[in-house]
């Protein structure tokens, strides 16, 4: 009997109801939801830094740019300042006002491209018109009509052009 008893007792403790939650779970419960809160607090602040960071990169790169147009207008200027020149010299200079921008452009990753007699090319070519011309080879460029620049992945625009008729 003695034997039943303590059975009775071990299976009494073993399956009787378990303590209401206790101080622990309340502390591990309450470090968790502080846990959860300073992720979310270091996820926001990381973000502010990083649209702080990209503000920043747009602001450098907005002034490169501008910096490196400062020469154009310079030049620009220093030409209408000799308007009343010899009209040969005005040409002379807007000519190398307009070679300076293109090296500009060149030097920020968007080379001029107007070559003709090249085969035609989606990509960088925009078809504006269709020549029916015996002298050029039909699918290539017979004609820029306006230049472009920067290559076919990263293009400011495409090449303008028209292009040598296909035989029927």
């Amino acid at each position: 009997m003695q034997q039943e008893q303590q059975d009775a007792t071990a299976e009494a403790a073993s399956t009787g109801p378990e303590p209401p939650a206790t101080d622990d779970h309340a502390a591990a419960l309450d470090e968790l939801q502080d846990r959860w809160r300073r992720a979310l607090a270091d996820i926001e602040n990381l973000r502010k830094r990083h649209a702080k960071e990209l503000d920043r990169e747009r602001a450098s790169e907005r002034a490169r740019t501008a910096a490196a147009l400062l020469p154009i207008v310079d030049n620009l200027e220093l030409a209408l300042s000799h308007a009343d020149s010899d009209p040969g010299v005005i040409v002379e200079g807007i000519k190398a006002v307009h070679d300076q921008a293109v090296a500009i452009l060149g030097r920020l990753g968007y080379e001029r491209h107007a070559e003709t007699g090249v085969p035609f090319d989606p990509s960088r070519h925009e078809v504006v018109g269709v020549v029916d011309d015996p002298d050029v080879e039909p699918g290539t460029v017979a004609k820029v009509m306006r230049p472009g620049y920067g290559e076919a992945e990263r293009q400011l625009r495409p090449v303008a052009v028209t292009v040598g008729k296909r035989q029927e």
